[in-house]
Formats: structure tokens, sequence, C-alpha cells
């Protein structure tokens, strides 16, 4: 069988992100035959318009489009019934019935969706603190932090930090481990920042065995041991006592239970 192709113009006043996936996704459904894409982005004139047009034609090809700027749209539709092209206009139809459906003009602005806004610079702003101060890497993050996360290992304290830090919280977490004296920094945080992670020993000792075998190793070293979860689990509970913080405790709680737990006590 001979392979077919079609070459697909993707038009837009904008970056052209939304007509690529469209084609894309549709293209999926005619596998294996191919579908070659080209991407004529930020056309902002009729003659930007014209020269794609030529281009398909020459090509026997079809356009997509998706122009939110009226005169534009208007020209692209003309000269595709002249030049008797295929166009398929893919924003337009779905942007006239919202105007009708909500009795409200769009505003007839490219690249809307792709706008940057103090929300999101936030986020991004939350994530990197999060990785930074990522397991007391730098116990400095502490003071700086909206939320600080104790506990020991396995109690889900860089999930919860990257699920908070989505949500806008700068969040620092640090491993409590008998053998290290916890930084100075978490007695002078403010407690109604810190929370602590408790879970029971069944339940730890159940994953840091999955843990161990992921790894490779025994699930009999000492990380999993009975003796050696208690032995944890103390400390912890004696530093989060003299911290005076609230502590939830994790054991069968997923990671975005235990964050709605959190935001409840912060914003509580």
């Amino acid at each position: 069988m001979p392979q077919v192709s079609v070459i697909v113009y993707v038009v837009s006043d904008s970056a052209g992100d939304t007509g690529e996936l469209a084609v894309r996704a549709a293209a999926a459904q005619f596998h294996p035959l191919s579908v070659q894409i080209r991407r004529a982005a930020f056309i902002q004139s009729r003659e930007g318009i014209d020269s794609v047009l030529v281009a398909a034609q020459s090509d026997n090809s079809i356009v997509l489009y998706t122009l939110v700027i009226p005169f534009l749209r208007d020209y692209m539709v003309d000269q595709a019934r002249k030049m008797q092209l295929t166009a398929i206009d893919l924003l337009g139809p779905l942007i006239d019935n919202l105007e009708h459906a909500l009795g409200h003009e769009s505003r007839h602005e490219p690249g809307l969706n792709h706008l940057l806004n103090a929300d999101y610079f936030r986020k991004v702003e939350a994530v990197e603190f999060a990785v930074r101060y990522d397991d007391a890497r730098d116990v400095t993050g502490i003071l700086k932090a909206d939320i600080v996360l104790v506990g020991v290992s396995r109690t889900s304290k860089t999930p919860l930090s990257m699920v908070l830090a989505h949500k806008t919280y700068k969040v620092a977490n640090v491993p409590l481990i008998p053998e290290l004296v916890p930084p100075k920094e978490l007695y002078l945080a403010s407690p109604s920042k810190v929370i602590g992670l408790t879970i029971s020993p069944d339940t730890l000792n159940a994953i840091r065995k999955e843990r161990l075998k992921a790894l490779g190793l025994p699930d009999s070293a000492p990380y999993a041991t009975s003796e050696r979860i208690r032995k944890e689990l103390d400390h912890a509970r004696q530093v989060m006592e003299k911290i005076g913080c609230k502590v939830i405790d994790v054991s069968n709680k997923a990671v975005e239970e235990t964050a709605s737990l959190i935001l409840e006590n912060l914003q509580g």
C-alpha cells in the first residue's frame, strides 16, 4: 500500500499551539497514514494569510486556522473560498456560540491562554523553593518558608512539599533523625507554620520494606526494622513536642488529603 500523505497548514494570530494539538489529535485517527503539519504562527496581516494560502494551494494542502482577530478571520474565509482551498475554522464557531450563550462579545485578543499571570509566577517560585530547601539541604529556608514539614523518612515530606508548592506555598522540609541534632532554626520558627508528620510503626515498616525492595536491598536492613522505626518515631515525637507544632498522622492518608489538613490548620 503506497504511503499517503497530506499537509496541513496551521495558521494562527498567536503561537498556534491549539491548532497543532487539534491536528495531531485528529491525525492519530489515521495512523499509519502521514499528516505533515506546517505551522504559520503570529500572522497579523492579510499579506501573511496570502503567503500561507499560496503555499497551501501549491501543495494541495488543508488549512486549519485559529484566528481570533475578526478582520483576519473574515479575510481567511473570503480568500480560501476564492482559491477553492479547504480551510477549517477551529475557534470561530465556538467563539460565536459562546458570545450568543453568554450575551457578551469576546475580547478578540490572540494569545490570551498564554498569558503568564502573577499566580503562575508564584507557583514557579514556590516549586523552586521546595526543591532548594528539600530535606534540609539549606536550613535557612526554614525561616523563609510559609510551611515547614518535619518527620521521619518516608512520611511523604517531599511529595507534600510539591503539592503545596503548586498551591503557591513555599515549603521547606526537615528529616528528623535520632543521630542528628535538629537545626536551631526549627525552634526559632513560629510553631504555627511547622507541621509534624507522624505515622504508625506498622505502616512505616511496610513502606520502608517496599522501598528497600525497589532499591534491590533486603527488607531486613536496619532501616526497616521495628526497633529502628520505634527509635525514630520516639525521637520525632520529642522534637515535635519541643517545637509545640501541629502533628498530623499520615498513616493511610493520600498526599492530597494530608495537604488539605495542613492548609486547614494554616488558615484556621
